[in-house]
């Protein structure tokens, strides 16, 4: 079985495979502004969604994407106001979005939730 960490980062391949499956657009990896990163940026119809993935291998220690704190969140709007400073473009809308990739035995779920939180 792969490490945690191992196992995060492949979740993170994952998450944007299903990303892409739905019409997103990849528009970066593990993107960072200063010390923070964001985990995936995507963009389908004019919305650039900054998306923390997270994984878990057991259910019993709750959904994935309620792991996302408040100091977690207030990093990412700090790394999607770089983003948007350095990449934005008129016209675009943004969110926060989260993707859960949980085990379920030897497969795998997901669940994306779009504009998961606001700032």
């Amino acid at each position: 079985m792969a490490g945690s960490h191992e196992f995060g980062r492949r979740a993170e391949d994952l998450a944007a495979a299903y990303l892409r499956g739905r019409g997103w657009r990849i528009l970066a990896r593990n993107w960072r502004f200063h010390h923070k990163e964001i985990d995936l940026v995507a963009e389908r119809s004019g919305v650039v969604a900054f998306v923390e993935v997270r994984a878990r291998s057991r259910a019993d220690w709750g959904l994935p994407a309620a792991t996302i704190g408040a100091a977690k969140r207030r990093e990412l709007l700090v790394a999607a106001r770089g983003w948007i400073a350095r990449r934005g473009r008129p016209g675009q809308t943004y969110q926060f979005d989260a993707v859960s990739v949980l085990r379920a035995g030897p497969r795998l779920q997901f669940e994306h939730v779009e504009d998961a939180w606001r700032p």
